[in-house]
């Protein structure tokens, strides 16, 4: 990483940062607060929509990066337009519950814009050979960045899980596996995350809102496929990273799913949740989290990078065992009637 991608970094994170506290001031003199309902996982009314300041910083800074050389103008396109359209729904959420179906159709059309910019799905490295994936290599990118979108929706529900999620995945998958220009991007994004962090570590201030977990999710969805395209063991590596999060939110939809659940619904089924009851403190959980990305992920991650023929072995072994812990820790049991 240059000097001057450090340095716009570390300007990114400030800028957040400062963004954010004036989002919270605004937020609590004008009543902008999220309320708790049989749902929450938190008690107390809390400022909200602090993803903004998020968006705002790294659109503006991806912006600066392009003119200067440092991003292709495809990714800086694909990142900012259905990035912005993906905030601007959420905004919208937040404010007002949109309709499942209002959503869904802004989340497709921000994937398909992504797709349309930067290709499907690159080839990927599975054994020794590096296999293309023609045109279903598009509908599955579609799909993908519209989970991944969602996903960090559903696994925002306790004080600084998401924002620490995103750190992590945009400076590793930005340092191990990601071109220059998806790398800048994701070094920029990182930094927003965290200079967000700031405010939203246990005991969260603030909240992102769905305008943040939506742009987070999208982003990291979108620089894991811009960086394939230069490495094809760029995905298994991004899906490494991001394994906490795919998990959880993957077997609970399963098994909701099984259940006849509507599962665009809120509820509390979350594996993370769970265990947030359990131990009665998000920071015990978020912290969990961190060192399982850190102690178990990143070495995964490596692995994958240093021996490109076992990535996809390598991503069954981190991830499986995190299928394990999830349904013993509950990821997606149906919730008691009157739990609180």
């Amino acid at each position: 990483m240059s000097l001057e991608l450090a340095i716009g970094a570390a300007g990114v994170l400030l800028a957040v940062a400062v963004i954010t506290g004036l989002i919270r001031r605004f937020a609590l003199r004008h009543g902008v607060l999220d309320v708790p309902n049989e749902r929450s996982s938190h008690r107390t009314p809390t400022p909200r929509g602090g993803g903004v300041a998020i968006v705002v910083a790294t659109s503006v800074a991806l912006g600066v990066l392009a003119w200067h050389g440092a991003i292709r103008g495809d990714i800086l396109v694909a990142l900012v337009g259905g990035g912005v359209a993906v905030a601007v729904v959420g905004v919208m959420d937040d404010r007002r519950r949109l309709s499942a179906g209002v959503r869904l159709a802004v989340h497709l059309a921000a994937a398909i814009w992504a797709v349309l910019w930067l290709g499907g799905l690159p080839p990927v490295q599975l054994g020794e050979q590096i296999v293309a994936i023609g045109w279903p290599g598009r509908v599955l990118a579609v799909l993908g960045i519209v989970w991944v979108l969602n996903l960090f929706n559903f696994m925002d529900g306790i004080d600084g899980i998401a924002a620490s999620e995103a750190t992590f995945v945009a400076w590793c998958g930005g340092l191990l596996v990601a071109g220059a220009s998806a790398g800048s991007a994701a070094i920029v994004l990182g930094a927003a995350s965290l200079g967000f962090l700031v405010w939203n570590w246990p005991p969260a201030r603030i909240f992102m809102g769905d305008v943040g977990s939506g742009y987070l999710g999208y982003t990291i969805a979108v620089l894991a496929l811009a960086a394939a395209r230069s490495n094809p063991v760029a995905i298994w590596v991004w899906l490494i990273l991001g394994g906490v999060f795919f998990v959880d939110a993957t077997v609970t939809l399963v098994r909701r799913l099984r259940r006849g659940e509507r599962v665009y619904q809120a509820h509390r089924a979350h594996a993370y949740q769970q265990l947030a009851r359990y131990w009665g403190s998000h920071l015990r959980v978020t912290l969990g989290v961190l060192l399982v990305n850190v102690l178990w992920l990143l070495p995964c991650a490596a692995f994958a990078v240093r021996h490109p023929r076992h990535a996809a072995l390598a991503t069954l072994v981190a991830l499986l065992p995190l299928v394990l812990l999830a349904l013993i820790y509950g990821a997606g049991r149906a919730e008691a009637a009157g739990r609180n």
